[in-house]
Parts: structure tokens; sequence; C-alpha cells
């Protein structure tokens, strides 16, 4: 593979701002091209990241031979649809979270990436956070015991957005647990594996999005107690204690600076903030990957993703969460 691995952005919006901020930031990657149904906006994201070439739709970006790798970066209800295309015309996927909006969207991607035998890759960027790999890799180790709780929450005020707009309009699969409740949904798998049972309820706004989710995880000798919502802002310091101690990911927790680890009453802080904004580490990984032939991550991998979206899936048939195009 040549020195630099060329990426190509579908769907320039706000998140796609963040990531080709911090690509920047990735001696070995370059941002090439960047496509959007409005050749006006491509063009405008082009010109604001250096990308040569731009295009106004994406089905001639995906025939292009311009990009090693695809960063689709659109609304969660076209994230199946872009990737599968994507795949069937060669090109590595790393997709945007949520993967899919259900168990059945990420299966079908899934099946398209082996077919073709192409890489794929959610892009779940707080996987590999380096404050998150090394509170986990603690807990591995023994230091704070065997863990018998977590408590994890991402929330913000949202109802005075648009109701037109991504988060809250059901048509575009809105509401707070496949934006932000995956966070939660993520750390708990992600610390304490798939739970036995699952309770939640659900808050809905006038628009019929869930606005607030409440989740307890249950397991065999742990709870995870867990919460996502748009109707205010939540602290976001997450939890982890064990029978030894207790670690905290600092606040805004997805995206940690850093972590605090207590045992017998003392706190110790660990500063390890992240490379830009944080989206270089999924960078590296994806490089890394492709680089070394791999056709998924050993760190976040494709049974990972199907893994989290049946919890999502669980978790909204529990509350009654539906999407009008699911009916």
């Amino acid at each position: 593979m040549a020195d630099k691995i060329r990426w190509g952005i579908v769907g320039p919006g706000h998140i796609a701002h963040s990531f080709a901020k911090d690509l920047k930031l990735v001696e070995d990657g370059e941002l090439t091209a960047v496509a959007s149904r409005s050749l006006d906006r491509a063009n405008e994201f082009a010109d604001e990241y250096g990308a040569e070439h731009r295009f106004g739709s994406y089905q001639e970006l995906f025939e292009s031979d311009v990009v090693d790798v695809l960063y689709i970066a659109t609304p969660h209800t076209s994230h199946c649809e872009l990737t599968i295309e994507a795949l069937n015309h060669g090109k590595a996927v790393l997709c945007e979270k949520p993967m899919g909006i259900d168990a059945d969207q990420v299966k079908k991607m899934i099946a398209a990436a082996k077919k073709n035998g192409v890489f794929l890759m959610e892009a779940l960027w707080s996987r590999f956070n380096p404050s998150i790999i090394k509170v986990k890799d603690l807990i591995g180790e023994g230091k704070i015991g065997d863990i018998t709780y977590l408590n994890a929450n991402f929330g913000f005020y949202g109802l005075d957005r648009d109701e037109n707009g991504r988060l809250l309009n059901p048509d575009l699969a809105g509401g707070s647990l496949l934006d932000i409740g995956i966070y939660p949904i993520f750390l708990a798998y992600l610390i304490l594996g798939k739970p036995d049972n699952i309770e939640a309820v659900s808050l809905f706004h006038k628009t019929g999005v869930e606005t607030q989710t409440s989740m307890i995880f249950e397991y065999p000798h742990a709870q995870a107690t867990l919460a996502s919502g748009l109707r205010s802002n939540l602290q976001m310091r997450a939890e982890i204690a064990g029978s030894r101690g207790s670690a905290y990911l600092h606040e805004r927790w997805h995206e940690a600076q850093g972590y605090s680890i207590e045992i017998d009453k003392k706190m110790e802080d660990f500063d390890l903030p992240t490379k830009g904004k944080g989206y270089t580490h999924e960078i590296y990984e994806v490089h890394d990957c492709l680089r070394n032939g791999k056709l998924q991550s050993e760190k976040w991998s494709l049974k990972n993703s199907l893994d989290l979206v049946n919890l999502l899936d669980e978790v909204r048939s529990i509350t009654g969460t539906t999407f009008p195009f699911e009916e």
C-alpha cells in the first residue's frame, strides 16, 4: 500500500468535519475525495480540507479509483444501503455508528463485506479512546477486583432542535438511544459482556421519538445502570466499581482525556489526552488493519457490532421504540 492511505468522506455533515480535522493529524492518511448529494456542499467541504476530488453523488465516488477507504458519515437510515453499495464496489468502509438501524441491517452489511472480501468496521471511536483502553486493561489485570457495578450516562438538552432534523424525526430513526444511548450500552458490553437480563423504560416526544431511556443490565454478579436522554444535561463521568476499588472515566467519558482509580479511599488521577478530538485513534486502527490485510478489527470486530445492535434491538423491543419505516 502507498505511503498515504487515501480517504473519501460520504456525507459532509457535522461529524464529518470533526473526522476530517483529526485525519489531518494522522501522518499516513489524507482526505482525497468528498461526496454529497449536493456538488456545492461537496466542493465547499473539499475546499476547506484540501480534498482533490469532489462528487455530486455517492455513486460517483463508489465507482472512482481515487480512494482506499470510505468513511460513511450520513444519517443512520442510509448506513446500510450506502455501506453495501460501497463494499460491492470493492471499497473498504468505516461506517459511523450505529452501523445499522437493527440487527437485520448489520447482518446484511457483514455479509456484503465477506462476499466481497473487503474491510468493514463500525466507527465506534470510544473503543479506541486511550483512557477507556487503559481502564479496561487495569480491570483485566484485577486492579479493582471483581466488577460488581457500572454506571454510565449520556445526555444533553435537544428538545429545542428542528423537529424535521435527524434528532427528533422518527423517519430518520431519531431519538436518544441510537444516537447516544449506544455509548453507555457499549461500555457495559465492553467491560461486562452481554447481560443475562435487561430492564428498560423510555419517555417519548410529541414527534414519536424516544427522548429518554433508563436501563439496568443484569449480570450474574454485577449490575450496570445506564441512561441516555435529550431532556437534560446529564453528568457524564462513568464509574466502574469492583470488590477492591473503583475506576472512573472523566467527564464526557466517551471522549475521556483521563481517568481515576480509587483504592482504600485513596484517589489517583491520571491524564491521558487523545490526539485531536479522538477520531485519530480509530483512524490508526483502520490503517493498521488495511496495511496488514485484515478484513476486520480485532479490537472492535464485526461480531462486536452485531452484539451491540442486538442489545439496542432488545432495549427498543422492551420500551416499544419503533420507527415508521419498520411498521
